[in-house]
């Protein structure tokens, strides 16, 4: 059994792994603010509620684009289970025969997507993950990542209106049958979802285009399902793309 962390701006994901699937999967909100003892009794009360033994778990890796978080997580997690932490970064990447051009800049989360995709594929592929921020991360079949897009995420750009006007409210994210908002929330679902819309099938399209080979296209990220007209456009939707790169990193890096 083995575990799996993600720690991201908005969640931490907690992934357990167990024959071959993923049995449990929780998301707890991020705060920056709070210390290993508040994160460990709320790791501990999720073992204790689906009776899984903290001697249970073999293996355990962490993301994390979070700095302030990655020590309080992973010190926590080391004394609760008493077991060593792999944290994923450029010693971790070492273990893998991917081409990473910036080794020490680009987010463990794009490599965990990565390398997740060309697992699945083994050929060129586009991961379009839905978090805070939307992220475009092409990897080729030699392997490499040839490239990353980043923009902000729907959540984001919402909260960046709502907050930054004084009559726009924070609102649903639902995807509206028009463009022609007939109310502020309607305007605002408009404007940002549909608009997301056509962001995103810009974005696959000019990469197929400075592509030399077909690719695929890979979804993940919380908000993958909110836009239900770019599913079309998605060879694969797996909400456990992140958890399933960071496990196979962890995973190379412990046969090393």
């Amino acid at each position: 059994m083995d575990l799996v962390i993600d720690i991201g701006n908005t969640n931490i994901v907690y992934g357990i792994y167990d024959q071959n699937r993923w049995v449990h999967q929780w998301r707890v909100e991020t705060d920056i603010q709070q210390d290993e003892l508040y994160y460990g009794m709320h790791l501990r009360s999720l073992f204790l509620e689906y009776g899984i033994k903290l001697n249970a778990i073999q293996y355990i890796g962490l993301s994390s684009v979070v700095p302030p978080l990655t020590e309080v997580i992973s010190g926590m997690v080391a004394k609760l289970l008493g077991s060593d932490v792999v944290v994923m970064g450029p010693e971790v990447y070492k273990c893998i025969p991917l081409h990473i051009e910036n080794i020490y800049e680009i987010g463990s989360d794009l490599v965990a997507n990565a390398v997740a995709a060309f697992t699945k594929f083994q050929q060129h592929c586009l991961v379009v993950d839905f978090g805070t921020a939307l992220t475009f991360t092409t990897v080729s079949d030699e392997p490499a990542i040839l490239g990353v897009a980043i923009a902000p995420g729907l959540k984001t750009a919402m909260r960046a209106l709502s907050t930054s006007t004084a009559k726009l409210p924070d609102v649903e994210l639902e995807l509206p049958s028009s463009v022609l908002g007939r109310n502020t929330e309607h305007a605002l679902q408009a404007g940002v979802l549909i608009g997301f819309t056509g962001l995103v099938e810009k974005m696959i399209e000019r990469t197929r285009q400075e592509l030399p080979v077909a690719c695929k296209v890979v979804a993940t990220g919380g908000l993958s399902s909110v836009l239900t007209p770019l599913h079309q456009q998605f060879d694969l939707i797996d909400p456990h793309l992140t958890l399933e790169g960071i496990r196979y990193l962890l995973l190379q890096y412990n046969a090393r």
